[in-house]
């Protein structure tokens, strides 16, 4: 069993990268009786561009029908991701959507898979079981608010279409800086903002880590 953490973050150990990994220490734990491997994919340490709309992949009979065939660094790993039992995206949250990182990735995943036929159907080599992890600076009340559920819907959309409908949770109101001090941040306490994470990341670090328990079942 091989399940993959998409980490869309360029922080390799803060918040989303660290909820990642609770995650995929979740999926150990339920599946302890069974050889899993699971890796942390960091986008930002790869070279590689959104869709290019070459069609190679809608080809009949063409070579790359069905998959990607842009030659970059998200070659291998998409072959790799195809084969995969389950994958779980990680994304701290800008302007409202996710990463233009992973925003660039998923276009790469999605398109191959979705057919243009009447149905719009997939053709996912394996229909892998799927969880997102969205991280973000507002508050729960204010993401509501804003309609941020509104776009990450759409990811969640492609998703269970295309592969399985995913498991999701949301880490809010997230300490940004090691110093705040050092930044121009006044719309900002950073001891509410301390205060907040010494209660609250444990429990989402326990959130994500029963995401990943309840990934594979």
């Amino acid at each position: 069993m091989k399940i993959y953490a998409i980490n869309g973050s360029p922080r390799k150990n803060k918040n989303t990268a660290t909820l990642l990994q609770k995650a995929l220490d979740g999926v150990k734990q339920s599946v302890k009786d069974q050889e899993v491997e699971t890796e942390i994919i960091n986008l930002y340490d790869l070279k590689y561009t959104g869709c290019k709309s070459c069609f190679a992949c809608k080809r009949l009979g063409g070579s790359s029908y069905g998959k990607c065939a842009i030659r970059d660094d998200l070659y291998e790993i998409l072959e790799k991701l195809s084969q995969a039992d389950g994958l779980i995206f990680g994304s701290p949250v800008y302007f409202g959507n996710i990463s233009g990182q992973l925003q660039s990735f998923l276009e790469r995943l999605f398109f191959p898979y979705l057919v243009y036929d009447s149905n719009y159907s997939s053709i996912s080599p394996k229909r892998m079981q799927t969880a997102f992890i969205y991280t973000m600076n507002v508050t729960e009340e204010k993401m509501k608010e804003i309609g941020y559920l509104s776009t990450f819907n759409k990811v969640e959309f492609y998703l269970e279409r295309l592969f399985a409908k995913p498991l999701v949770m949301y880490s809010n109101d997230t300490y940004q800086f090691d110093d705040y001090s050092k930044y121009k941040v006044e719309c900002f306490s950073e001891e509410e903002k301390a205060e907040h994470r010494k209660i609250q990341f444990p429990l989402d670090c326990e959130k994500a880590f029963e995401l990943g328990v309840n990934l594979i079942k």
